[in-house]
């Protein structure tokens, strides 16, 4: 039974670069990102180089890493809530690097399969489900509520130079040692960010959470609730789970288009990926700066509508040198992401109760990652249908979609989002 989260003590308002805990957390977070990206792109090349993969059964591993969190957000969201999330956290990342060293050892002894490429993604999804849940509420109880978009954006960071650094390691490791042996970088990286965990001191936590004193079955839908009430939110959430859906349908395509169609090798797709992920890593780094030129609502809605045409160049791509137009357009919605993200997520953190952020957190991953097993399927359904280009091309427009959640909705007409009350309802219901 875990407790509520109290107000970061005073140590935790010292200068983020000075602090001891936040600078743990961001290097071990540093350290699981970056063996993710690795695998990410590992995992797909053993599928279609080594096994030989079509485009539907490469596309299937993508929905199963992401399967976990249509049915595993909303209880892990109630689990996070009553229990010690760090951990948690640390068992999640302990259990992902045995299963990512089952691949190796399975290599080694001849028994490689793509069933067991499959089970291997999608526990480690599930294993993923818990720890994101319990990440995102963890930095309110590392920093002050003023740190909060300073935190989130040097986390972001750390993802976006971990999607800078891993595609290419991993594509350049897979061409010069083969998947199955990079996949074991993977899981030290795993280890790498549970002992930084078990070093991190998190505040001591004041009584025991409202949601432990409710029955489970209430207790696991009031994190939709909360977010139905929200008028902010709930637009948020939709903008969110939109982009999901074409995002990933793009991403299930992706290393297939590249290898197949614009006949990259697996250290090209790794530079291809890296590329892509500068723009991210640019915004990451200005977004304080940015949000508060632009202010923090109207930064939501500018973040997803305008670099929305370069997604086109995704599918404009050509071999040689026309790679850069897929790098651009992957830029592009990295940024784009990134910003976002930054945003929604420091904005959900001020405004829930502490004794909800579980199962709020849950609510806005069960919703919004549930839709992308769906969106690989319809990728690779697309794909396999219509050709490698058209889907894309459909992709693109579809996440280019998303921003009419957030630019038709009172965020157009806002500079700054309000934070006069915690829950953040009073001023927003009807």
């Amino acid at each position: 039974m875990t407790e509520q989260l109290a107000s970061p003590p005073p140590a935790a308002r010292v200068p983020l670069w000075r602090h001891r805990d936040f600078a743990l957390f961001w290097g071990g977070q540093t350290a699981g990102e970056l063996g993710i990206r690795v695998s990410g792109v590992a995992l797909p090349l053993i599928a279609a180089d080594t096994l030989g993969a079509g485009v539907l059964q490469v596309s299937l591993l993508t929905s199963l890493a992401w399967l976990p969190y249509l049915l595993l957000s909303l209880p892990a969201g109630l689990l996070v809530d009553r229990v010690n999330p760090r951990r948690l956290m640390v068992g999640c990342d302990l259990g992902r690097a045995a299963l990512m060293l089952a691949v190796p050892v399975a290599a080694l002894l001849g028994h490689l399969t793509l069933p067991l490429l499959y089970a291997v993604v999608g526990l480690s999804g599930a294993l993923t489900v818990l720890f994101t849940v319990a990440y995102k509420t963890v930095l309110p109880r590392l920093v002050a509520p003023e740190q909060l978009v300073a935190g989130n954006a040097r986390l972001s960071v750390s993802q976006d130079a971990a999607q800078l650094v891993g595609p290419t390691v991993g594509g350049a490791l897979t061409g010069l040692v083969g998947g199955a042996r990079t996949v074991v970088g993977t899981a030290l990286t795993f280890v790498v960010s549970a002992v930084t965990l078990l070093l991190v001191r998190l505040p001591a936590q004041a009584e025991p959470a409202a949601s432990a004193r409710v029955p489970a079955r209430a207790a696991l839908t009031e994190g939709l609730g909360f977010v139905r009430r929200h008028p902010i939110l709930l637009r948020i959430l939709a903008c969110v789970t939109t982009s999901n859906f074409f995002a990933v349908a793009t991403q299930s395509l992706e290393v297939v288009y590249l290898v197949r169609e614009l006949d990259a090798s697996p250290a090209v797709v790794g530079a291809v990926f890296s590329l892509g992920a500068v723009g991210g890593l640019v915004t990451g780094a200005l977004a304080d700066r940015i949000s508060r030129r632009i202010g923090s609502a109207r930064v939501i809605w500018v973040a997803m509508a305008v670099p929305g045409p370069l997604y086109l160049l995704v599918p404009l791509a050509r071999p040689g040198w026309g790679l850069l137009l897929y790098a651009v357009g992957l830029a592009a919605f990295s940024a784009n992401a990134v910003l976002f993200n930054i945003a929604i997520l420091s904005y959900r953190q001020r405004v829930t109760p502490p004794e909800l952020l579980g199962r709020v957190t849950a609510a806005f991953l069960w919703i919004c990652f549930g839709a992308v097993p769906l969106g690989a399927l319809f990728g690779g359904t697309l794909g396999s249908g219509w050709g490698l280009r058209p889907a894309l091309v459909v992709c693109a427009l579809g996440t280019w979609s998303a921003a009419l959640w957030v630019v038709c909705s009172p965020l157009r007409r806002m500079r700054d989002l309000p934070i006069d009350d915690q829950a953040g309802t009073r001023s927003w219901e009807r």
